[in-house]
């Protein structure tokens, strides 16, 4: 579990930390501030690796970059700092075997996934040379394409990817496709819209695979590989998280070794290409799927994640505990960059989240209704409001408010009293 982060001369600000909570944090703020940036680092600190560029340092006259962290590892807990080396342009990491961190995803908001498996991936001991030797691949690194055709290093074969694996799976119905039928249905948008497999079908003369299909509400089986973007992105997760933790099963009992025990999640803009009645399920349904694939609710599961949705933090207003919770909000203020754990309080509707100062809408509408009701407050303050100006911004909310807007009864009161027709 990742405890505290702090982050100095690097990335949007000079200095940024984190107490991060122990189950969900939900990390809000406007493009551009660092949201997924922080997932990066998260994740080297972590697992000893990036999943995409390096974090860059910021550079000047006596400037230090460095990132320290503290982490529960399985048999300790770690604190550290890493300093950038500009001569060697990396950052420090302590020699030797590193503490274990537990298991740890990374979704990433363009279909891509990184895993690290304790079983397949932490060093592991070579008695023959006196020393512990990285001798693992440091990470699995998929592309949105290999998560579905397969990943492979040097001539193995590592993953054989979304398609091949349902297929077989599907074929011999064992645990590791009942476990992906059960993941399907939690992850389903709704009762009535559930992700069910359909027939293994073939999709062309060219492709000798067997396609995984998914059964539809009007009654067609659709192959995956033409399903929505939303639905693609969620059976891509289901299926790493089924493969992840069935492989991490297999690997342990080869090594004798009891399943891990923890795990950390990092997922970046969850609510990517979901409709809203799908963003208000989606993080609850995942922890529990997380909770019924490991088969034990002593298993430890934290989440990072990064949303844009008003819906989806509403949606965790029954769920959210103060005590194992945390909500953060990265700001502009002042022209730096600042990170907050926001005070949690149910603010109820999306609409109420718009204008909360998680994202700082002063109206849940359209851009043209909020000026629009701007220039008729302005107006509704002065006095001697000449007719024609009335009469524009009276022009101005029709355009851009319907009939039934609460905003109305305001205006159309001022207007009677001011003698002009409403």
């Amino acid at each position: 579990m990742l405890e505290r982060l702090e982050l100095h001369h690097l990335g949007p600000a000079p200095e940024l930390s984190f107490d991060f909570a122990s189950r969900l944090n939900l990390i809000t703020g406007d493009n551009g501030l660092g949201k997924t940036f922080l997932l990066d680092v998260a994740w080297w600190v972590l697992t000893r690796t990036w999943a995409s560029y390096p974090a860059a340092p910021h550079r000047g006259q006596g400037i230090k970059p460095t990132i320290t962290y503290k982490f529960k590892a399985k048999s300790t807990s770690v604190t550290d700092t890493s300093e950038y080396d500009f001569q060697e342009q990396t950052w420090s990491r302590k020699q030797g075997r590193p503490a274990n961190p537990g298991m740890v995803l990374y979704a990433r908001v363009d279909g891509s996934f990184s895993v690290w498996d304790p079983a397949r991936n932490y060093y592991k001991r070579a008695p023959s040379k006196g020393v512990d030797a990285p001798d693992r691949p440091a990470a699995y690194h998929f592309t949105s394409r290999e998560v579905w055709n397969g990943l492979g290093s040097n001539g193995t074969v590592i993953c054989n990817g979304l398609i091949r694996d349902w297929a077989f799976w599907q074929t011999g119905n064992n645990e590791a496709f009942q476990e992906l039928q059960k993941a399907l249905e939690a992850l389903s948008p709704s009762p009535s819209e559930r992700l069910v497999p359909g027939a293994l079908t073939r999709i062309s003369l060219e492709d000798v695979r067997e396609m995984p299909t998914l059964k539809t509400s009007y009654r067609q089986e659709v192959p995956v590989v033409h399903a929505s973007a939303a639905v693609q992105r969620i059976i891509a997760m289901a299926y790493l998280l089924v493969w992840t933790w069935q492989e991490h099963l297999k690997a342990s009992h080869l090594l004798n070794e009891a399943p891990s025990s923890s795990l950390v999640f990092l997922i970046d803009e969850i609510e990517t290409h979901l409709h809203p009645r799908w963003q208000r399920t989606i993080l609850k349904a995942l922890l529990q799927v997380i909770t019924a694939l490991t088969g034990t609710k002593d298993m430890q599961v934290q989440a990072l994640v990064v949303t844009h949705s008003p819906l989806l933090l509403a949606s965790l207003e029954p769920l959210f505990d103060d005590q194992c919770d945390a909500l953060w909000n990265l700001d502009l203020v002042e022209d730096q960059v600042t990170a907050r754990r926001e005070t949690w309080r149910r603010r109820g509707d999306a609409n109420s989240w718009l204008i909360s100062d998680i994202f700082d809408l002063a109206e849940p509408r359209s851009l043209e209704a909020e000026q629009a009701m701007q220039r008729a407050e302005a107006l509704m303050e002065r006095a001697g409001v000449a007719k024609q100006e009335y009469i524009d911004v009276r022009e101005a909310l029709r355009a851009s408010l319907p009939g039934v807007d609460p905003f109305w009864l305001q205006w159309r009161f001022w207007a009677r009293e001011q003698g002009f027709k409403p």
